[in-house]
């Protein structure tokens, strides 16, 4: 589980025949740092071309800035209509919307700040109901613009209300993911479209009876070379409509027409996320143990029957894992030797911040480690239902301190680089004070998220400590011992930095919360290494 922050961005350029221009567009994103470009989709029949390319939120900026510089260059739009022409940002992995509506208007301040051009916000970073969607924007196309934008109304976001010939116009903005997503019937054209009458949010032609599925767009259609017909979806949020959900539903709906249902297809590249929530479903649905995400990704394949009309290779299907995001940071994916001898050299990081989560990690992971030698032994049997509620918590947390063995490190990062900040004038230096507080207080959410995570983990480690194989029973005691100092570690350097906040509410509640969790975790620890010595005791 990796705390990398991904963004899509999809923007479009309505040239899609000279090659030359498009492969210049394309080598611009490749070349910024950060960026991966993942699909580059020419229409010489629209003359549009379609890139998608993923980074963190700050490189995307940087490669739709870097590939509008060079669009500016090459493209006149009085010649055909080209130029950038929308730009949506869309979250992926520990990214939320609200990232997305802040890459778009840092994207749409830099193009109007930098070429000179006028541009539009819409769907999410738009906060005028009017002209939110593309189509308002767009109406009355590349002719009417000269008039539209001396329209008070029309006026852009950003950039001159006069007219750019050769660019026209920009509309930058925010969207979820949208995913393109078939089942696979066998029917008839007329049966799938049946159904997705049914589920999609519009319902009907007339509009009067909605359809079940909320931002949920369908129609049916029959595809002739695999002898098969499809309900076509667009989620258009995978969060308010799941896949399992869409294909649970449609299934029901196959049944009733007794039409039997071959499978499902996910056009394009999907995030992690929705695979994971389909995953977590059918475990809930059908009481099974799956720990590891290989296996929830194998599960949601074979469930939703994604191999059927081509294989789904997770690798190239997953955005994560297509990009390596989801890999760990270089503390955290070396050696133990190569960890342990940074933390002994002459650097102030690696630090104890890394070395608590890390000490943290091993506490859970030697907690899940015990339970899972009782789970499955038919000797526990009769505590099987215990291990299945106290192993995937203990395991969850182990996948989720891991990534912060790195993360703590560049947790000074913000903070050292309001440090660099100038401080001549009277606004600089409160400019530069604010951001070093924004920078201690993200330094301070690292280990304080360490000791949340590890605090979670008590209840669980007692659970195991109780019942546990009891050839096992050190592990655990070396796993409360391990996630207490983890715990512990963090607490010291969430205290070292708060010293340094002036924000006093804050520093209040930051200091009320890590008291009580260090208090506590000592207390359930001492219950912990009694309930051992216990059972130990009555071994012998």
């Amino acid at each position: 589980m990796s705390s990398a922050r991904v963004v899509e961005c999809v923007p479009n350029f309505s040239e899609g025949r000279n090659e030359e221009t498009i492969q210049a567009i394309a080598s611009a994103i490749k070349s910024t740092e950060g960026c991966s470009l993942l699909d580059v989709e020419p229409g010489v029949s629209i003359n549009r071309t379609v890139y998608t390319f993923v980074g963190s939120p700050e490189s995307v900026v940087m490669g739709a800035l870097s590939a509008a510089k060079v669009a500016y260059k090459l493209i006149d739009m009085t010649k055909h209509h080209g130029a950038m022409d929308v730009c949506p940002f869309v979250p992926v992995a520990n990214t939320t919307l609200e990232d997305c509506v802040r890459c778009s208007k840092s994207l749409g301040e830099q193009l109007a700040r930098e070429l000179g051009v006028p541009v539009y916000l819409y769907e999410a970073s738009q906060e005028r109901d009017y002209r939110r969607s593309l189509q308002s924007i767009r109406k009355g196309e590349y002719e009417e613009l000269q008039e539209k934008l001396k329209q008070a109304d029309w006026a852009p976001d950003y950039g001159p209300t006069t007219f750019v010939p050769r660019w026209g116009v920009s509309v930058v903005g925010a969207r979820k993911f949208l995913i393109a997503y078939n089942v696979n019937l066998l029917g008839t054209k007329e049966q799938a479209n049946r159904i997705s009458i049914a589920l999609r949010e519009s319902g009907g032609s007339t509009g009067k009876k909605p359809g079940r599925l909320k931002l949920v767009r369908a129609l049916g259609w029959y595809v002739a070379e695999q002898g098969i017909a499809q309900v076509s979806m667009n989620l258009c949020d995978y969060e308010v409509t799941p896949i399992h959900t869409a294909f649970e539903e449609c299934s029901k709906d196959a049944r009733e027409l007794k039409l039997g249902v071959v499978g499902s297809e996910i056009v394009g590249l999907v995030p992690l996320k929705p695979i994971l929530m389909a995953a977590d479903y059918y475990i809930e649905k059908e009481g099974l143990f799956v720990l590891h995400e290989s296996q929830k990704v194998r599960l949601v394949i074979d469930r939703l029957g994604l191999n059927s009309i081509s294989e789904f290779k997770p690798q190239e299907k997953i955005i994560e894992y297509r990009v390596g995001s989801n890999t760990d940071g270089p503390l955290a994916s070396g050696s133990v030797r190569s960890f342990v001898e940074q933390l002994a050299a002459r650097t102030s990081a690696p630090g104890g911040g890394s070395a608590s989560a890390c000490i943290a990690s091993m506490g859970a992971a030697l907690g899940a480690m015990v339970g899972l030698l009782t789970f499955g032994n038919r000797k526990f049997e009769a505590l099987d239902p215990v291990m299945r509620v106290a192993i995937p918590p203990l395991h969850s947390a182990t996948q989720q301190l891991i990534p912060l063995i790195d993360k703590d490190t560049q947790a000074f990062s913000s903070y050292m680089e309001a440090l660099k900040l100038p401080k001549t004038t009277k606004e600089e230096i409160a400019k530069r004070k604010q951001a070093m507080q924004d920078g201690l207080k993200d330094a301070i959410e690292v280990p304080l998220n360490v000791m949340k995570i590890a605090y979670g983990c008590w209840d669980y480690m007692i659970t195991i400590a109780t019942h546990g194989n009891e050839t096992a029973l050190s592990d655990i005691q070396v796993g409360g011992c391990s996630l207490h100092t983890g715990l512990k570690g963090a607490y010291y350097n969430v205290c070292i930095n708060l010293k340094q906040v002036t924000d006093e509410d804050y520093v209040r509640t930051v200091r009320e919360e890590v008291e009580r969790m260090s208090q506590s975790s000592e207390d359930k620890l001492t219950l912990l290494l009694d309930t051992v010595k216990q059972r130990q005791n009555k071994g012998q």
